[in-house]
């Protein structure tokens, strides 16, 4: 089987939508080796997450050299994937060439979420209307769609009108290093380097009004003053991250806030997440909620939104709060680090949720067998 995928995040993006394109594509390879895969791509950004795929003869790396890189993309590509008898093509974050279903070419398409539906005010007109046009186009036209939660699932067929039978739910696998502990001294060497705190709560994502860091600062002042604990925070942000620091400073609270940015490298990550005391996510909505499986994977125990899609990142041991209350937040805090038993339990059994619901193999298979399907 040819199979070619829309690699524009694999080779330029190093957060969700890139870790997801590499990761996928990466295990289909491992488990099916038989096949020839071919990532077209209207530029690359050389980084040490990609060159696994650019020094692997195994993939066929195919960058657009001309100009109109985003026509290309979206229409003109149709003539490579012909010229290289691709059999199914996968676009991997929410887009497919236009026209391609007038091809003998069989697609598949990702959709993570449809947020500028959801939260519309975090973008500007202009971009809901291209993200609406690209994303719906997508569904209607793709033999199948990749939805990697329920609560995905549920959005394209309200927002939509997609039939539910056309929307596969496939959950993403976690990048591969989360799925082996690192040992006690590595972990620790890591937050030496970083300078961090032997306590520390933490925080992975975005800076802004959707992933609600706001009130997880706000919970801070709420808690008792032998739990005053820092909190880390591993993420970029503009205006909303403005606000929060605002908030900080005139509540006293910007000593008990570090703030790492670009921290791309995934066992970095994974050592954050290991030595933390708590991982807390108040999102208000997620397509999926990758850092919460990932904190699971890295037994630390999680707080999280009960809403969206994080219960089905997070499964029944993790603790769910409501995003709009603080006090609930600091609530949930503060009972976890006083009760060891309690957070020993959540550690232990949110671990086993992880490493089952989450198999690589079983997601890699589950993607595999739906493109058979479809061929």
């Amino acid at each position: 089987m040819r199979i070619g995928f829309d690699a524009k995040r694999l080779y330029n993006n190093f957060t969700g939508l890139g870790n997801y394109s590499r990761t996928l594509v990466g295990n289909l390879h491992h488990y099916f080796p038989e096949n020839e895969y071919y990532l077209y791509t209207p530029k690359i950004k050389r980084d040490v997450t990609v060159l696994p795929f650019l020094d692997n003869g195994d993939y066929r790396t195919i960058c657009h050299k001309g100009m109109f890189k985003s026509l290309w993309r979206s229409s003109f590509i149709k003539q490579d994937l012909k010229r290289d008898h691709i059999d199914i093509f996968h676009g991997l974050s929410h887009e497919i060439p236009m026209g391609i279903d007038r091809t003998k070419i069989r697609s598949v398409v990702t959709i993570h979420d449809i947020i500028f539906l959801t939260y519309p005010d975090m973008f500007t007109a202009i971009d809901r209307a291209i993200y609406n046009y690209k994303f719906r186009y997508a569904c209607q036209h793709a033999d199948k769609i990749i939805a990697i939660s329920e609560c995905t699932k549920q959005d394209i067929v309200k927002y939509f009108g997609i039939p539910a039978e056309k929307i596969e739910v496939i959950y993403q696998a976690i990048q591969p290093v989360f799925y082996h502990m690192q040992t006690e001294e590595a972990a620790e060497r890591v937050v030496r380097k970083y300078r961090l705190p032997k306590d520390y709560l933490l925080y992975v994502g975005a800076i802004n009004s959707r992933k609600n860091l706001l009130n997880v600062v706000k919970a801070l002042a709420l808690l008792p003053r032998d739990m005053n604990i820092p909190l880390v925070v591993v993420g970029n942000g503009r205006k909303y991250k403005e606000q929060v620091l605002q908030y900080a400073g005139n509540h006293g609270l910007m000593d008990r806030l570090i703030f790492i940015n670009n921290l791309h490298e995934p066992t970095e990550l994974q050592a954050f997440y290991q030595k933390a005391r708590i991982f807390i996510y108040p999102s208000f909505y997620e397509g999926f909620g990758l850092p919460v499986t990932e904190a699971l994977l890295s037994k630390v125990p999680v707080i999280t939104s009960g809403i969206s899609s994080l219960p089905e990142a997070g499964g029944p041991d993790t603790c769910y709060i409501h995003p709009e209350s603080p006090e609930e937040i600091a609530g949930a805090v503060e009972n976890i680090l006083s009760d060891t038993a309690r957070r020993e339990i959540m550690v232990e059994k949110g671990f086993q949720f992880a490493r089952r619901q989450f198999d690589v193999r079983e997601l890699t298979e589950q993607v595999y067998k739906l493109y058979q399907q479809i061929l």
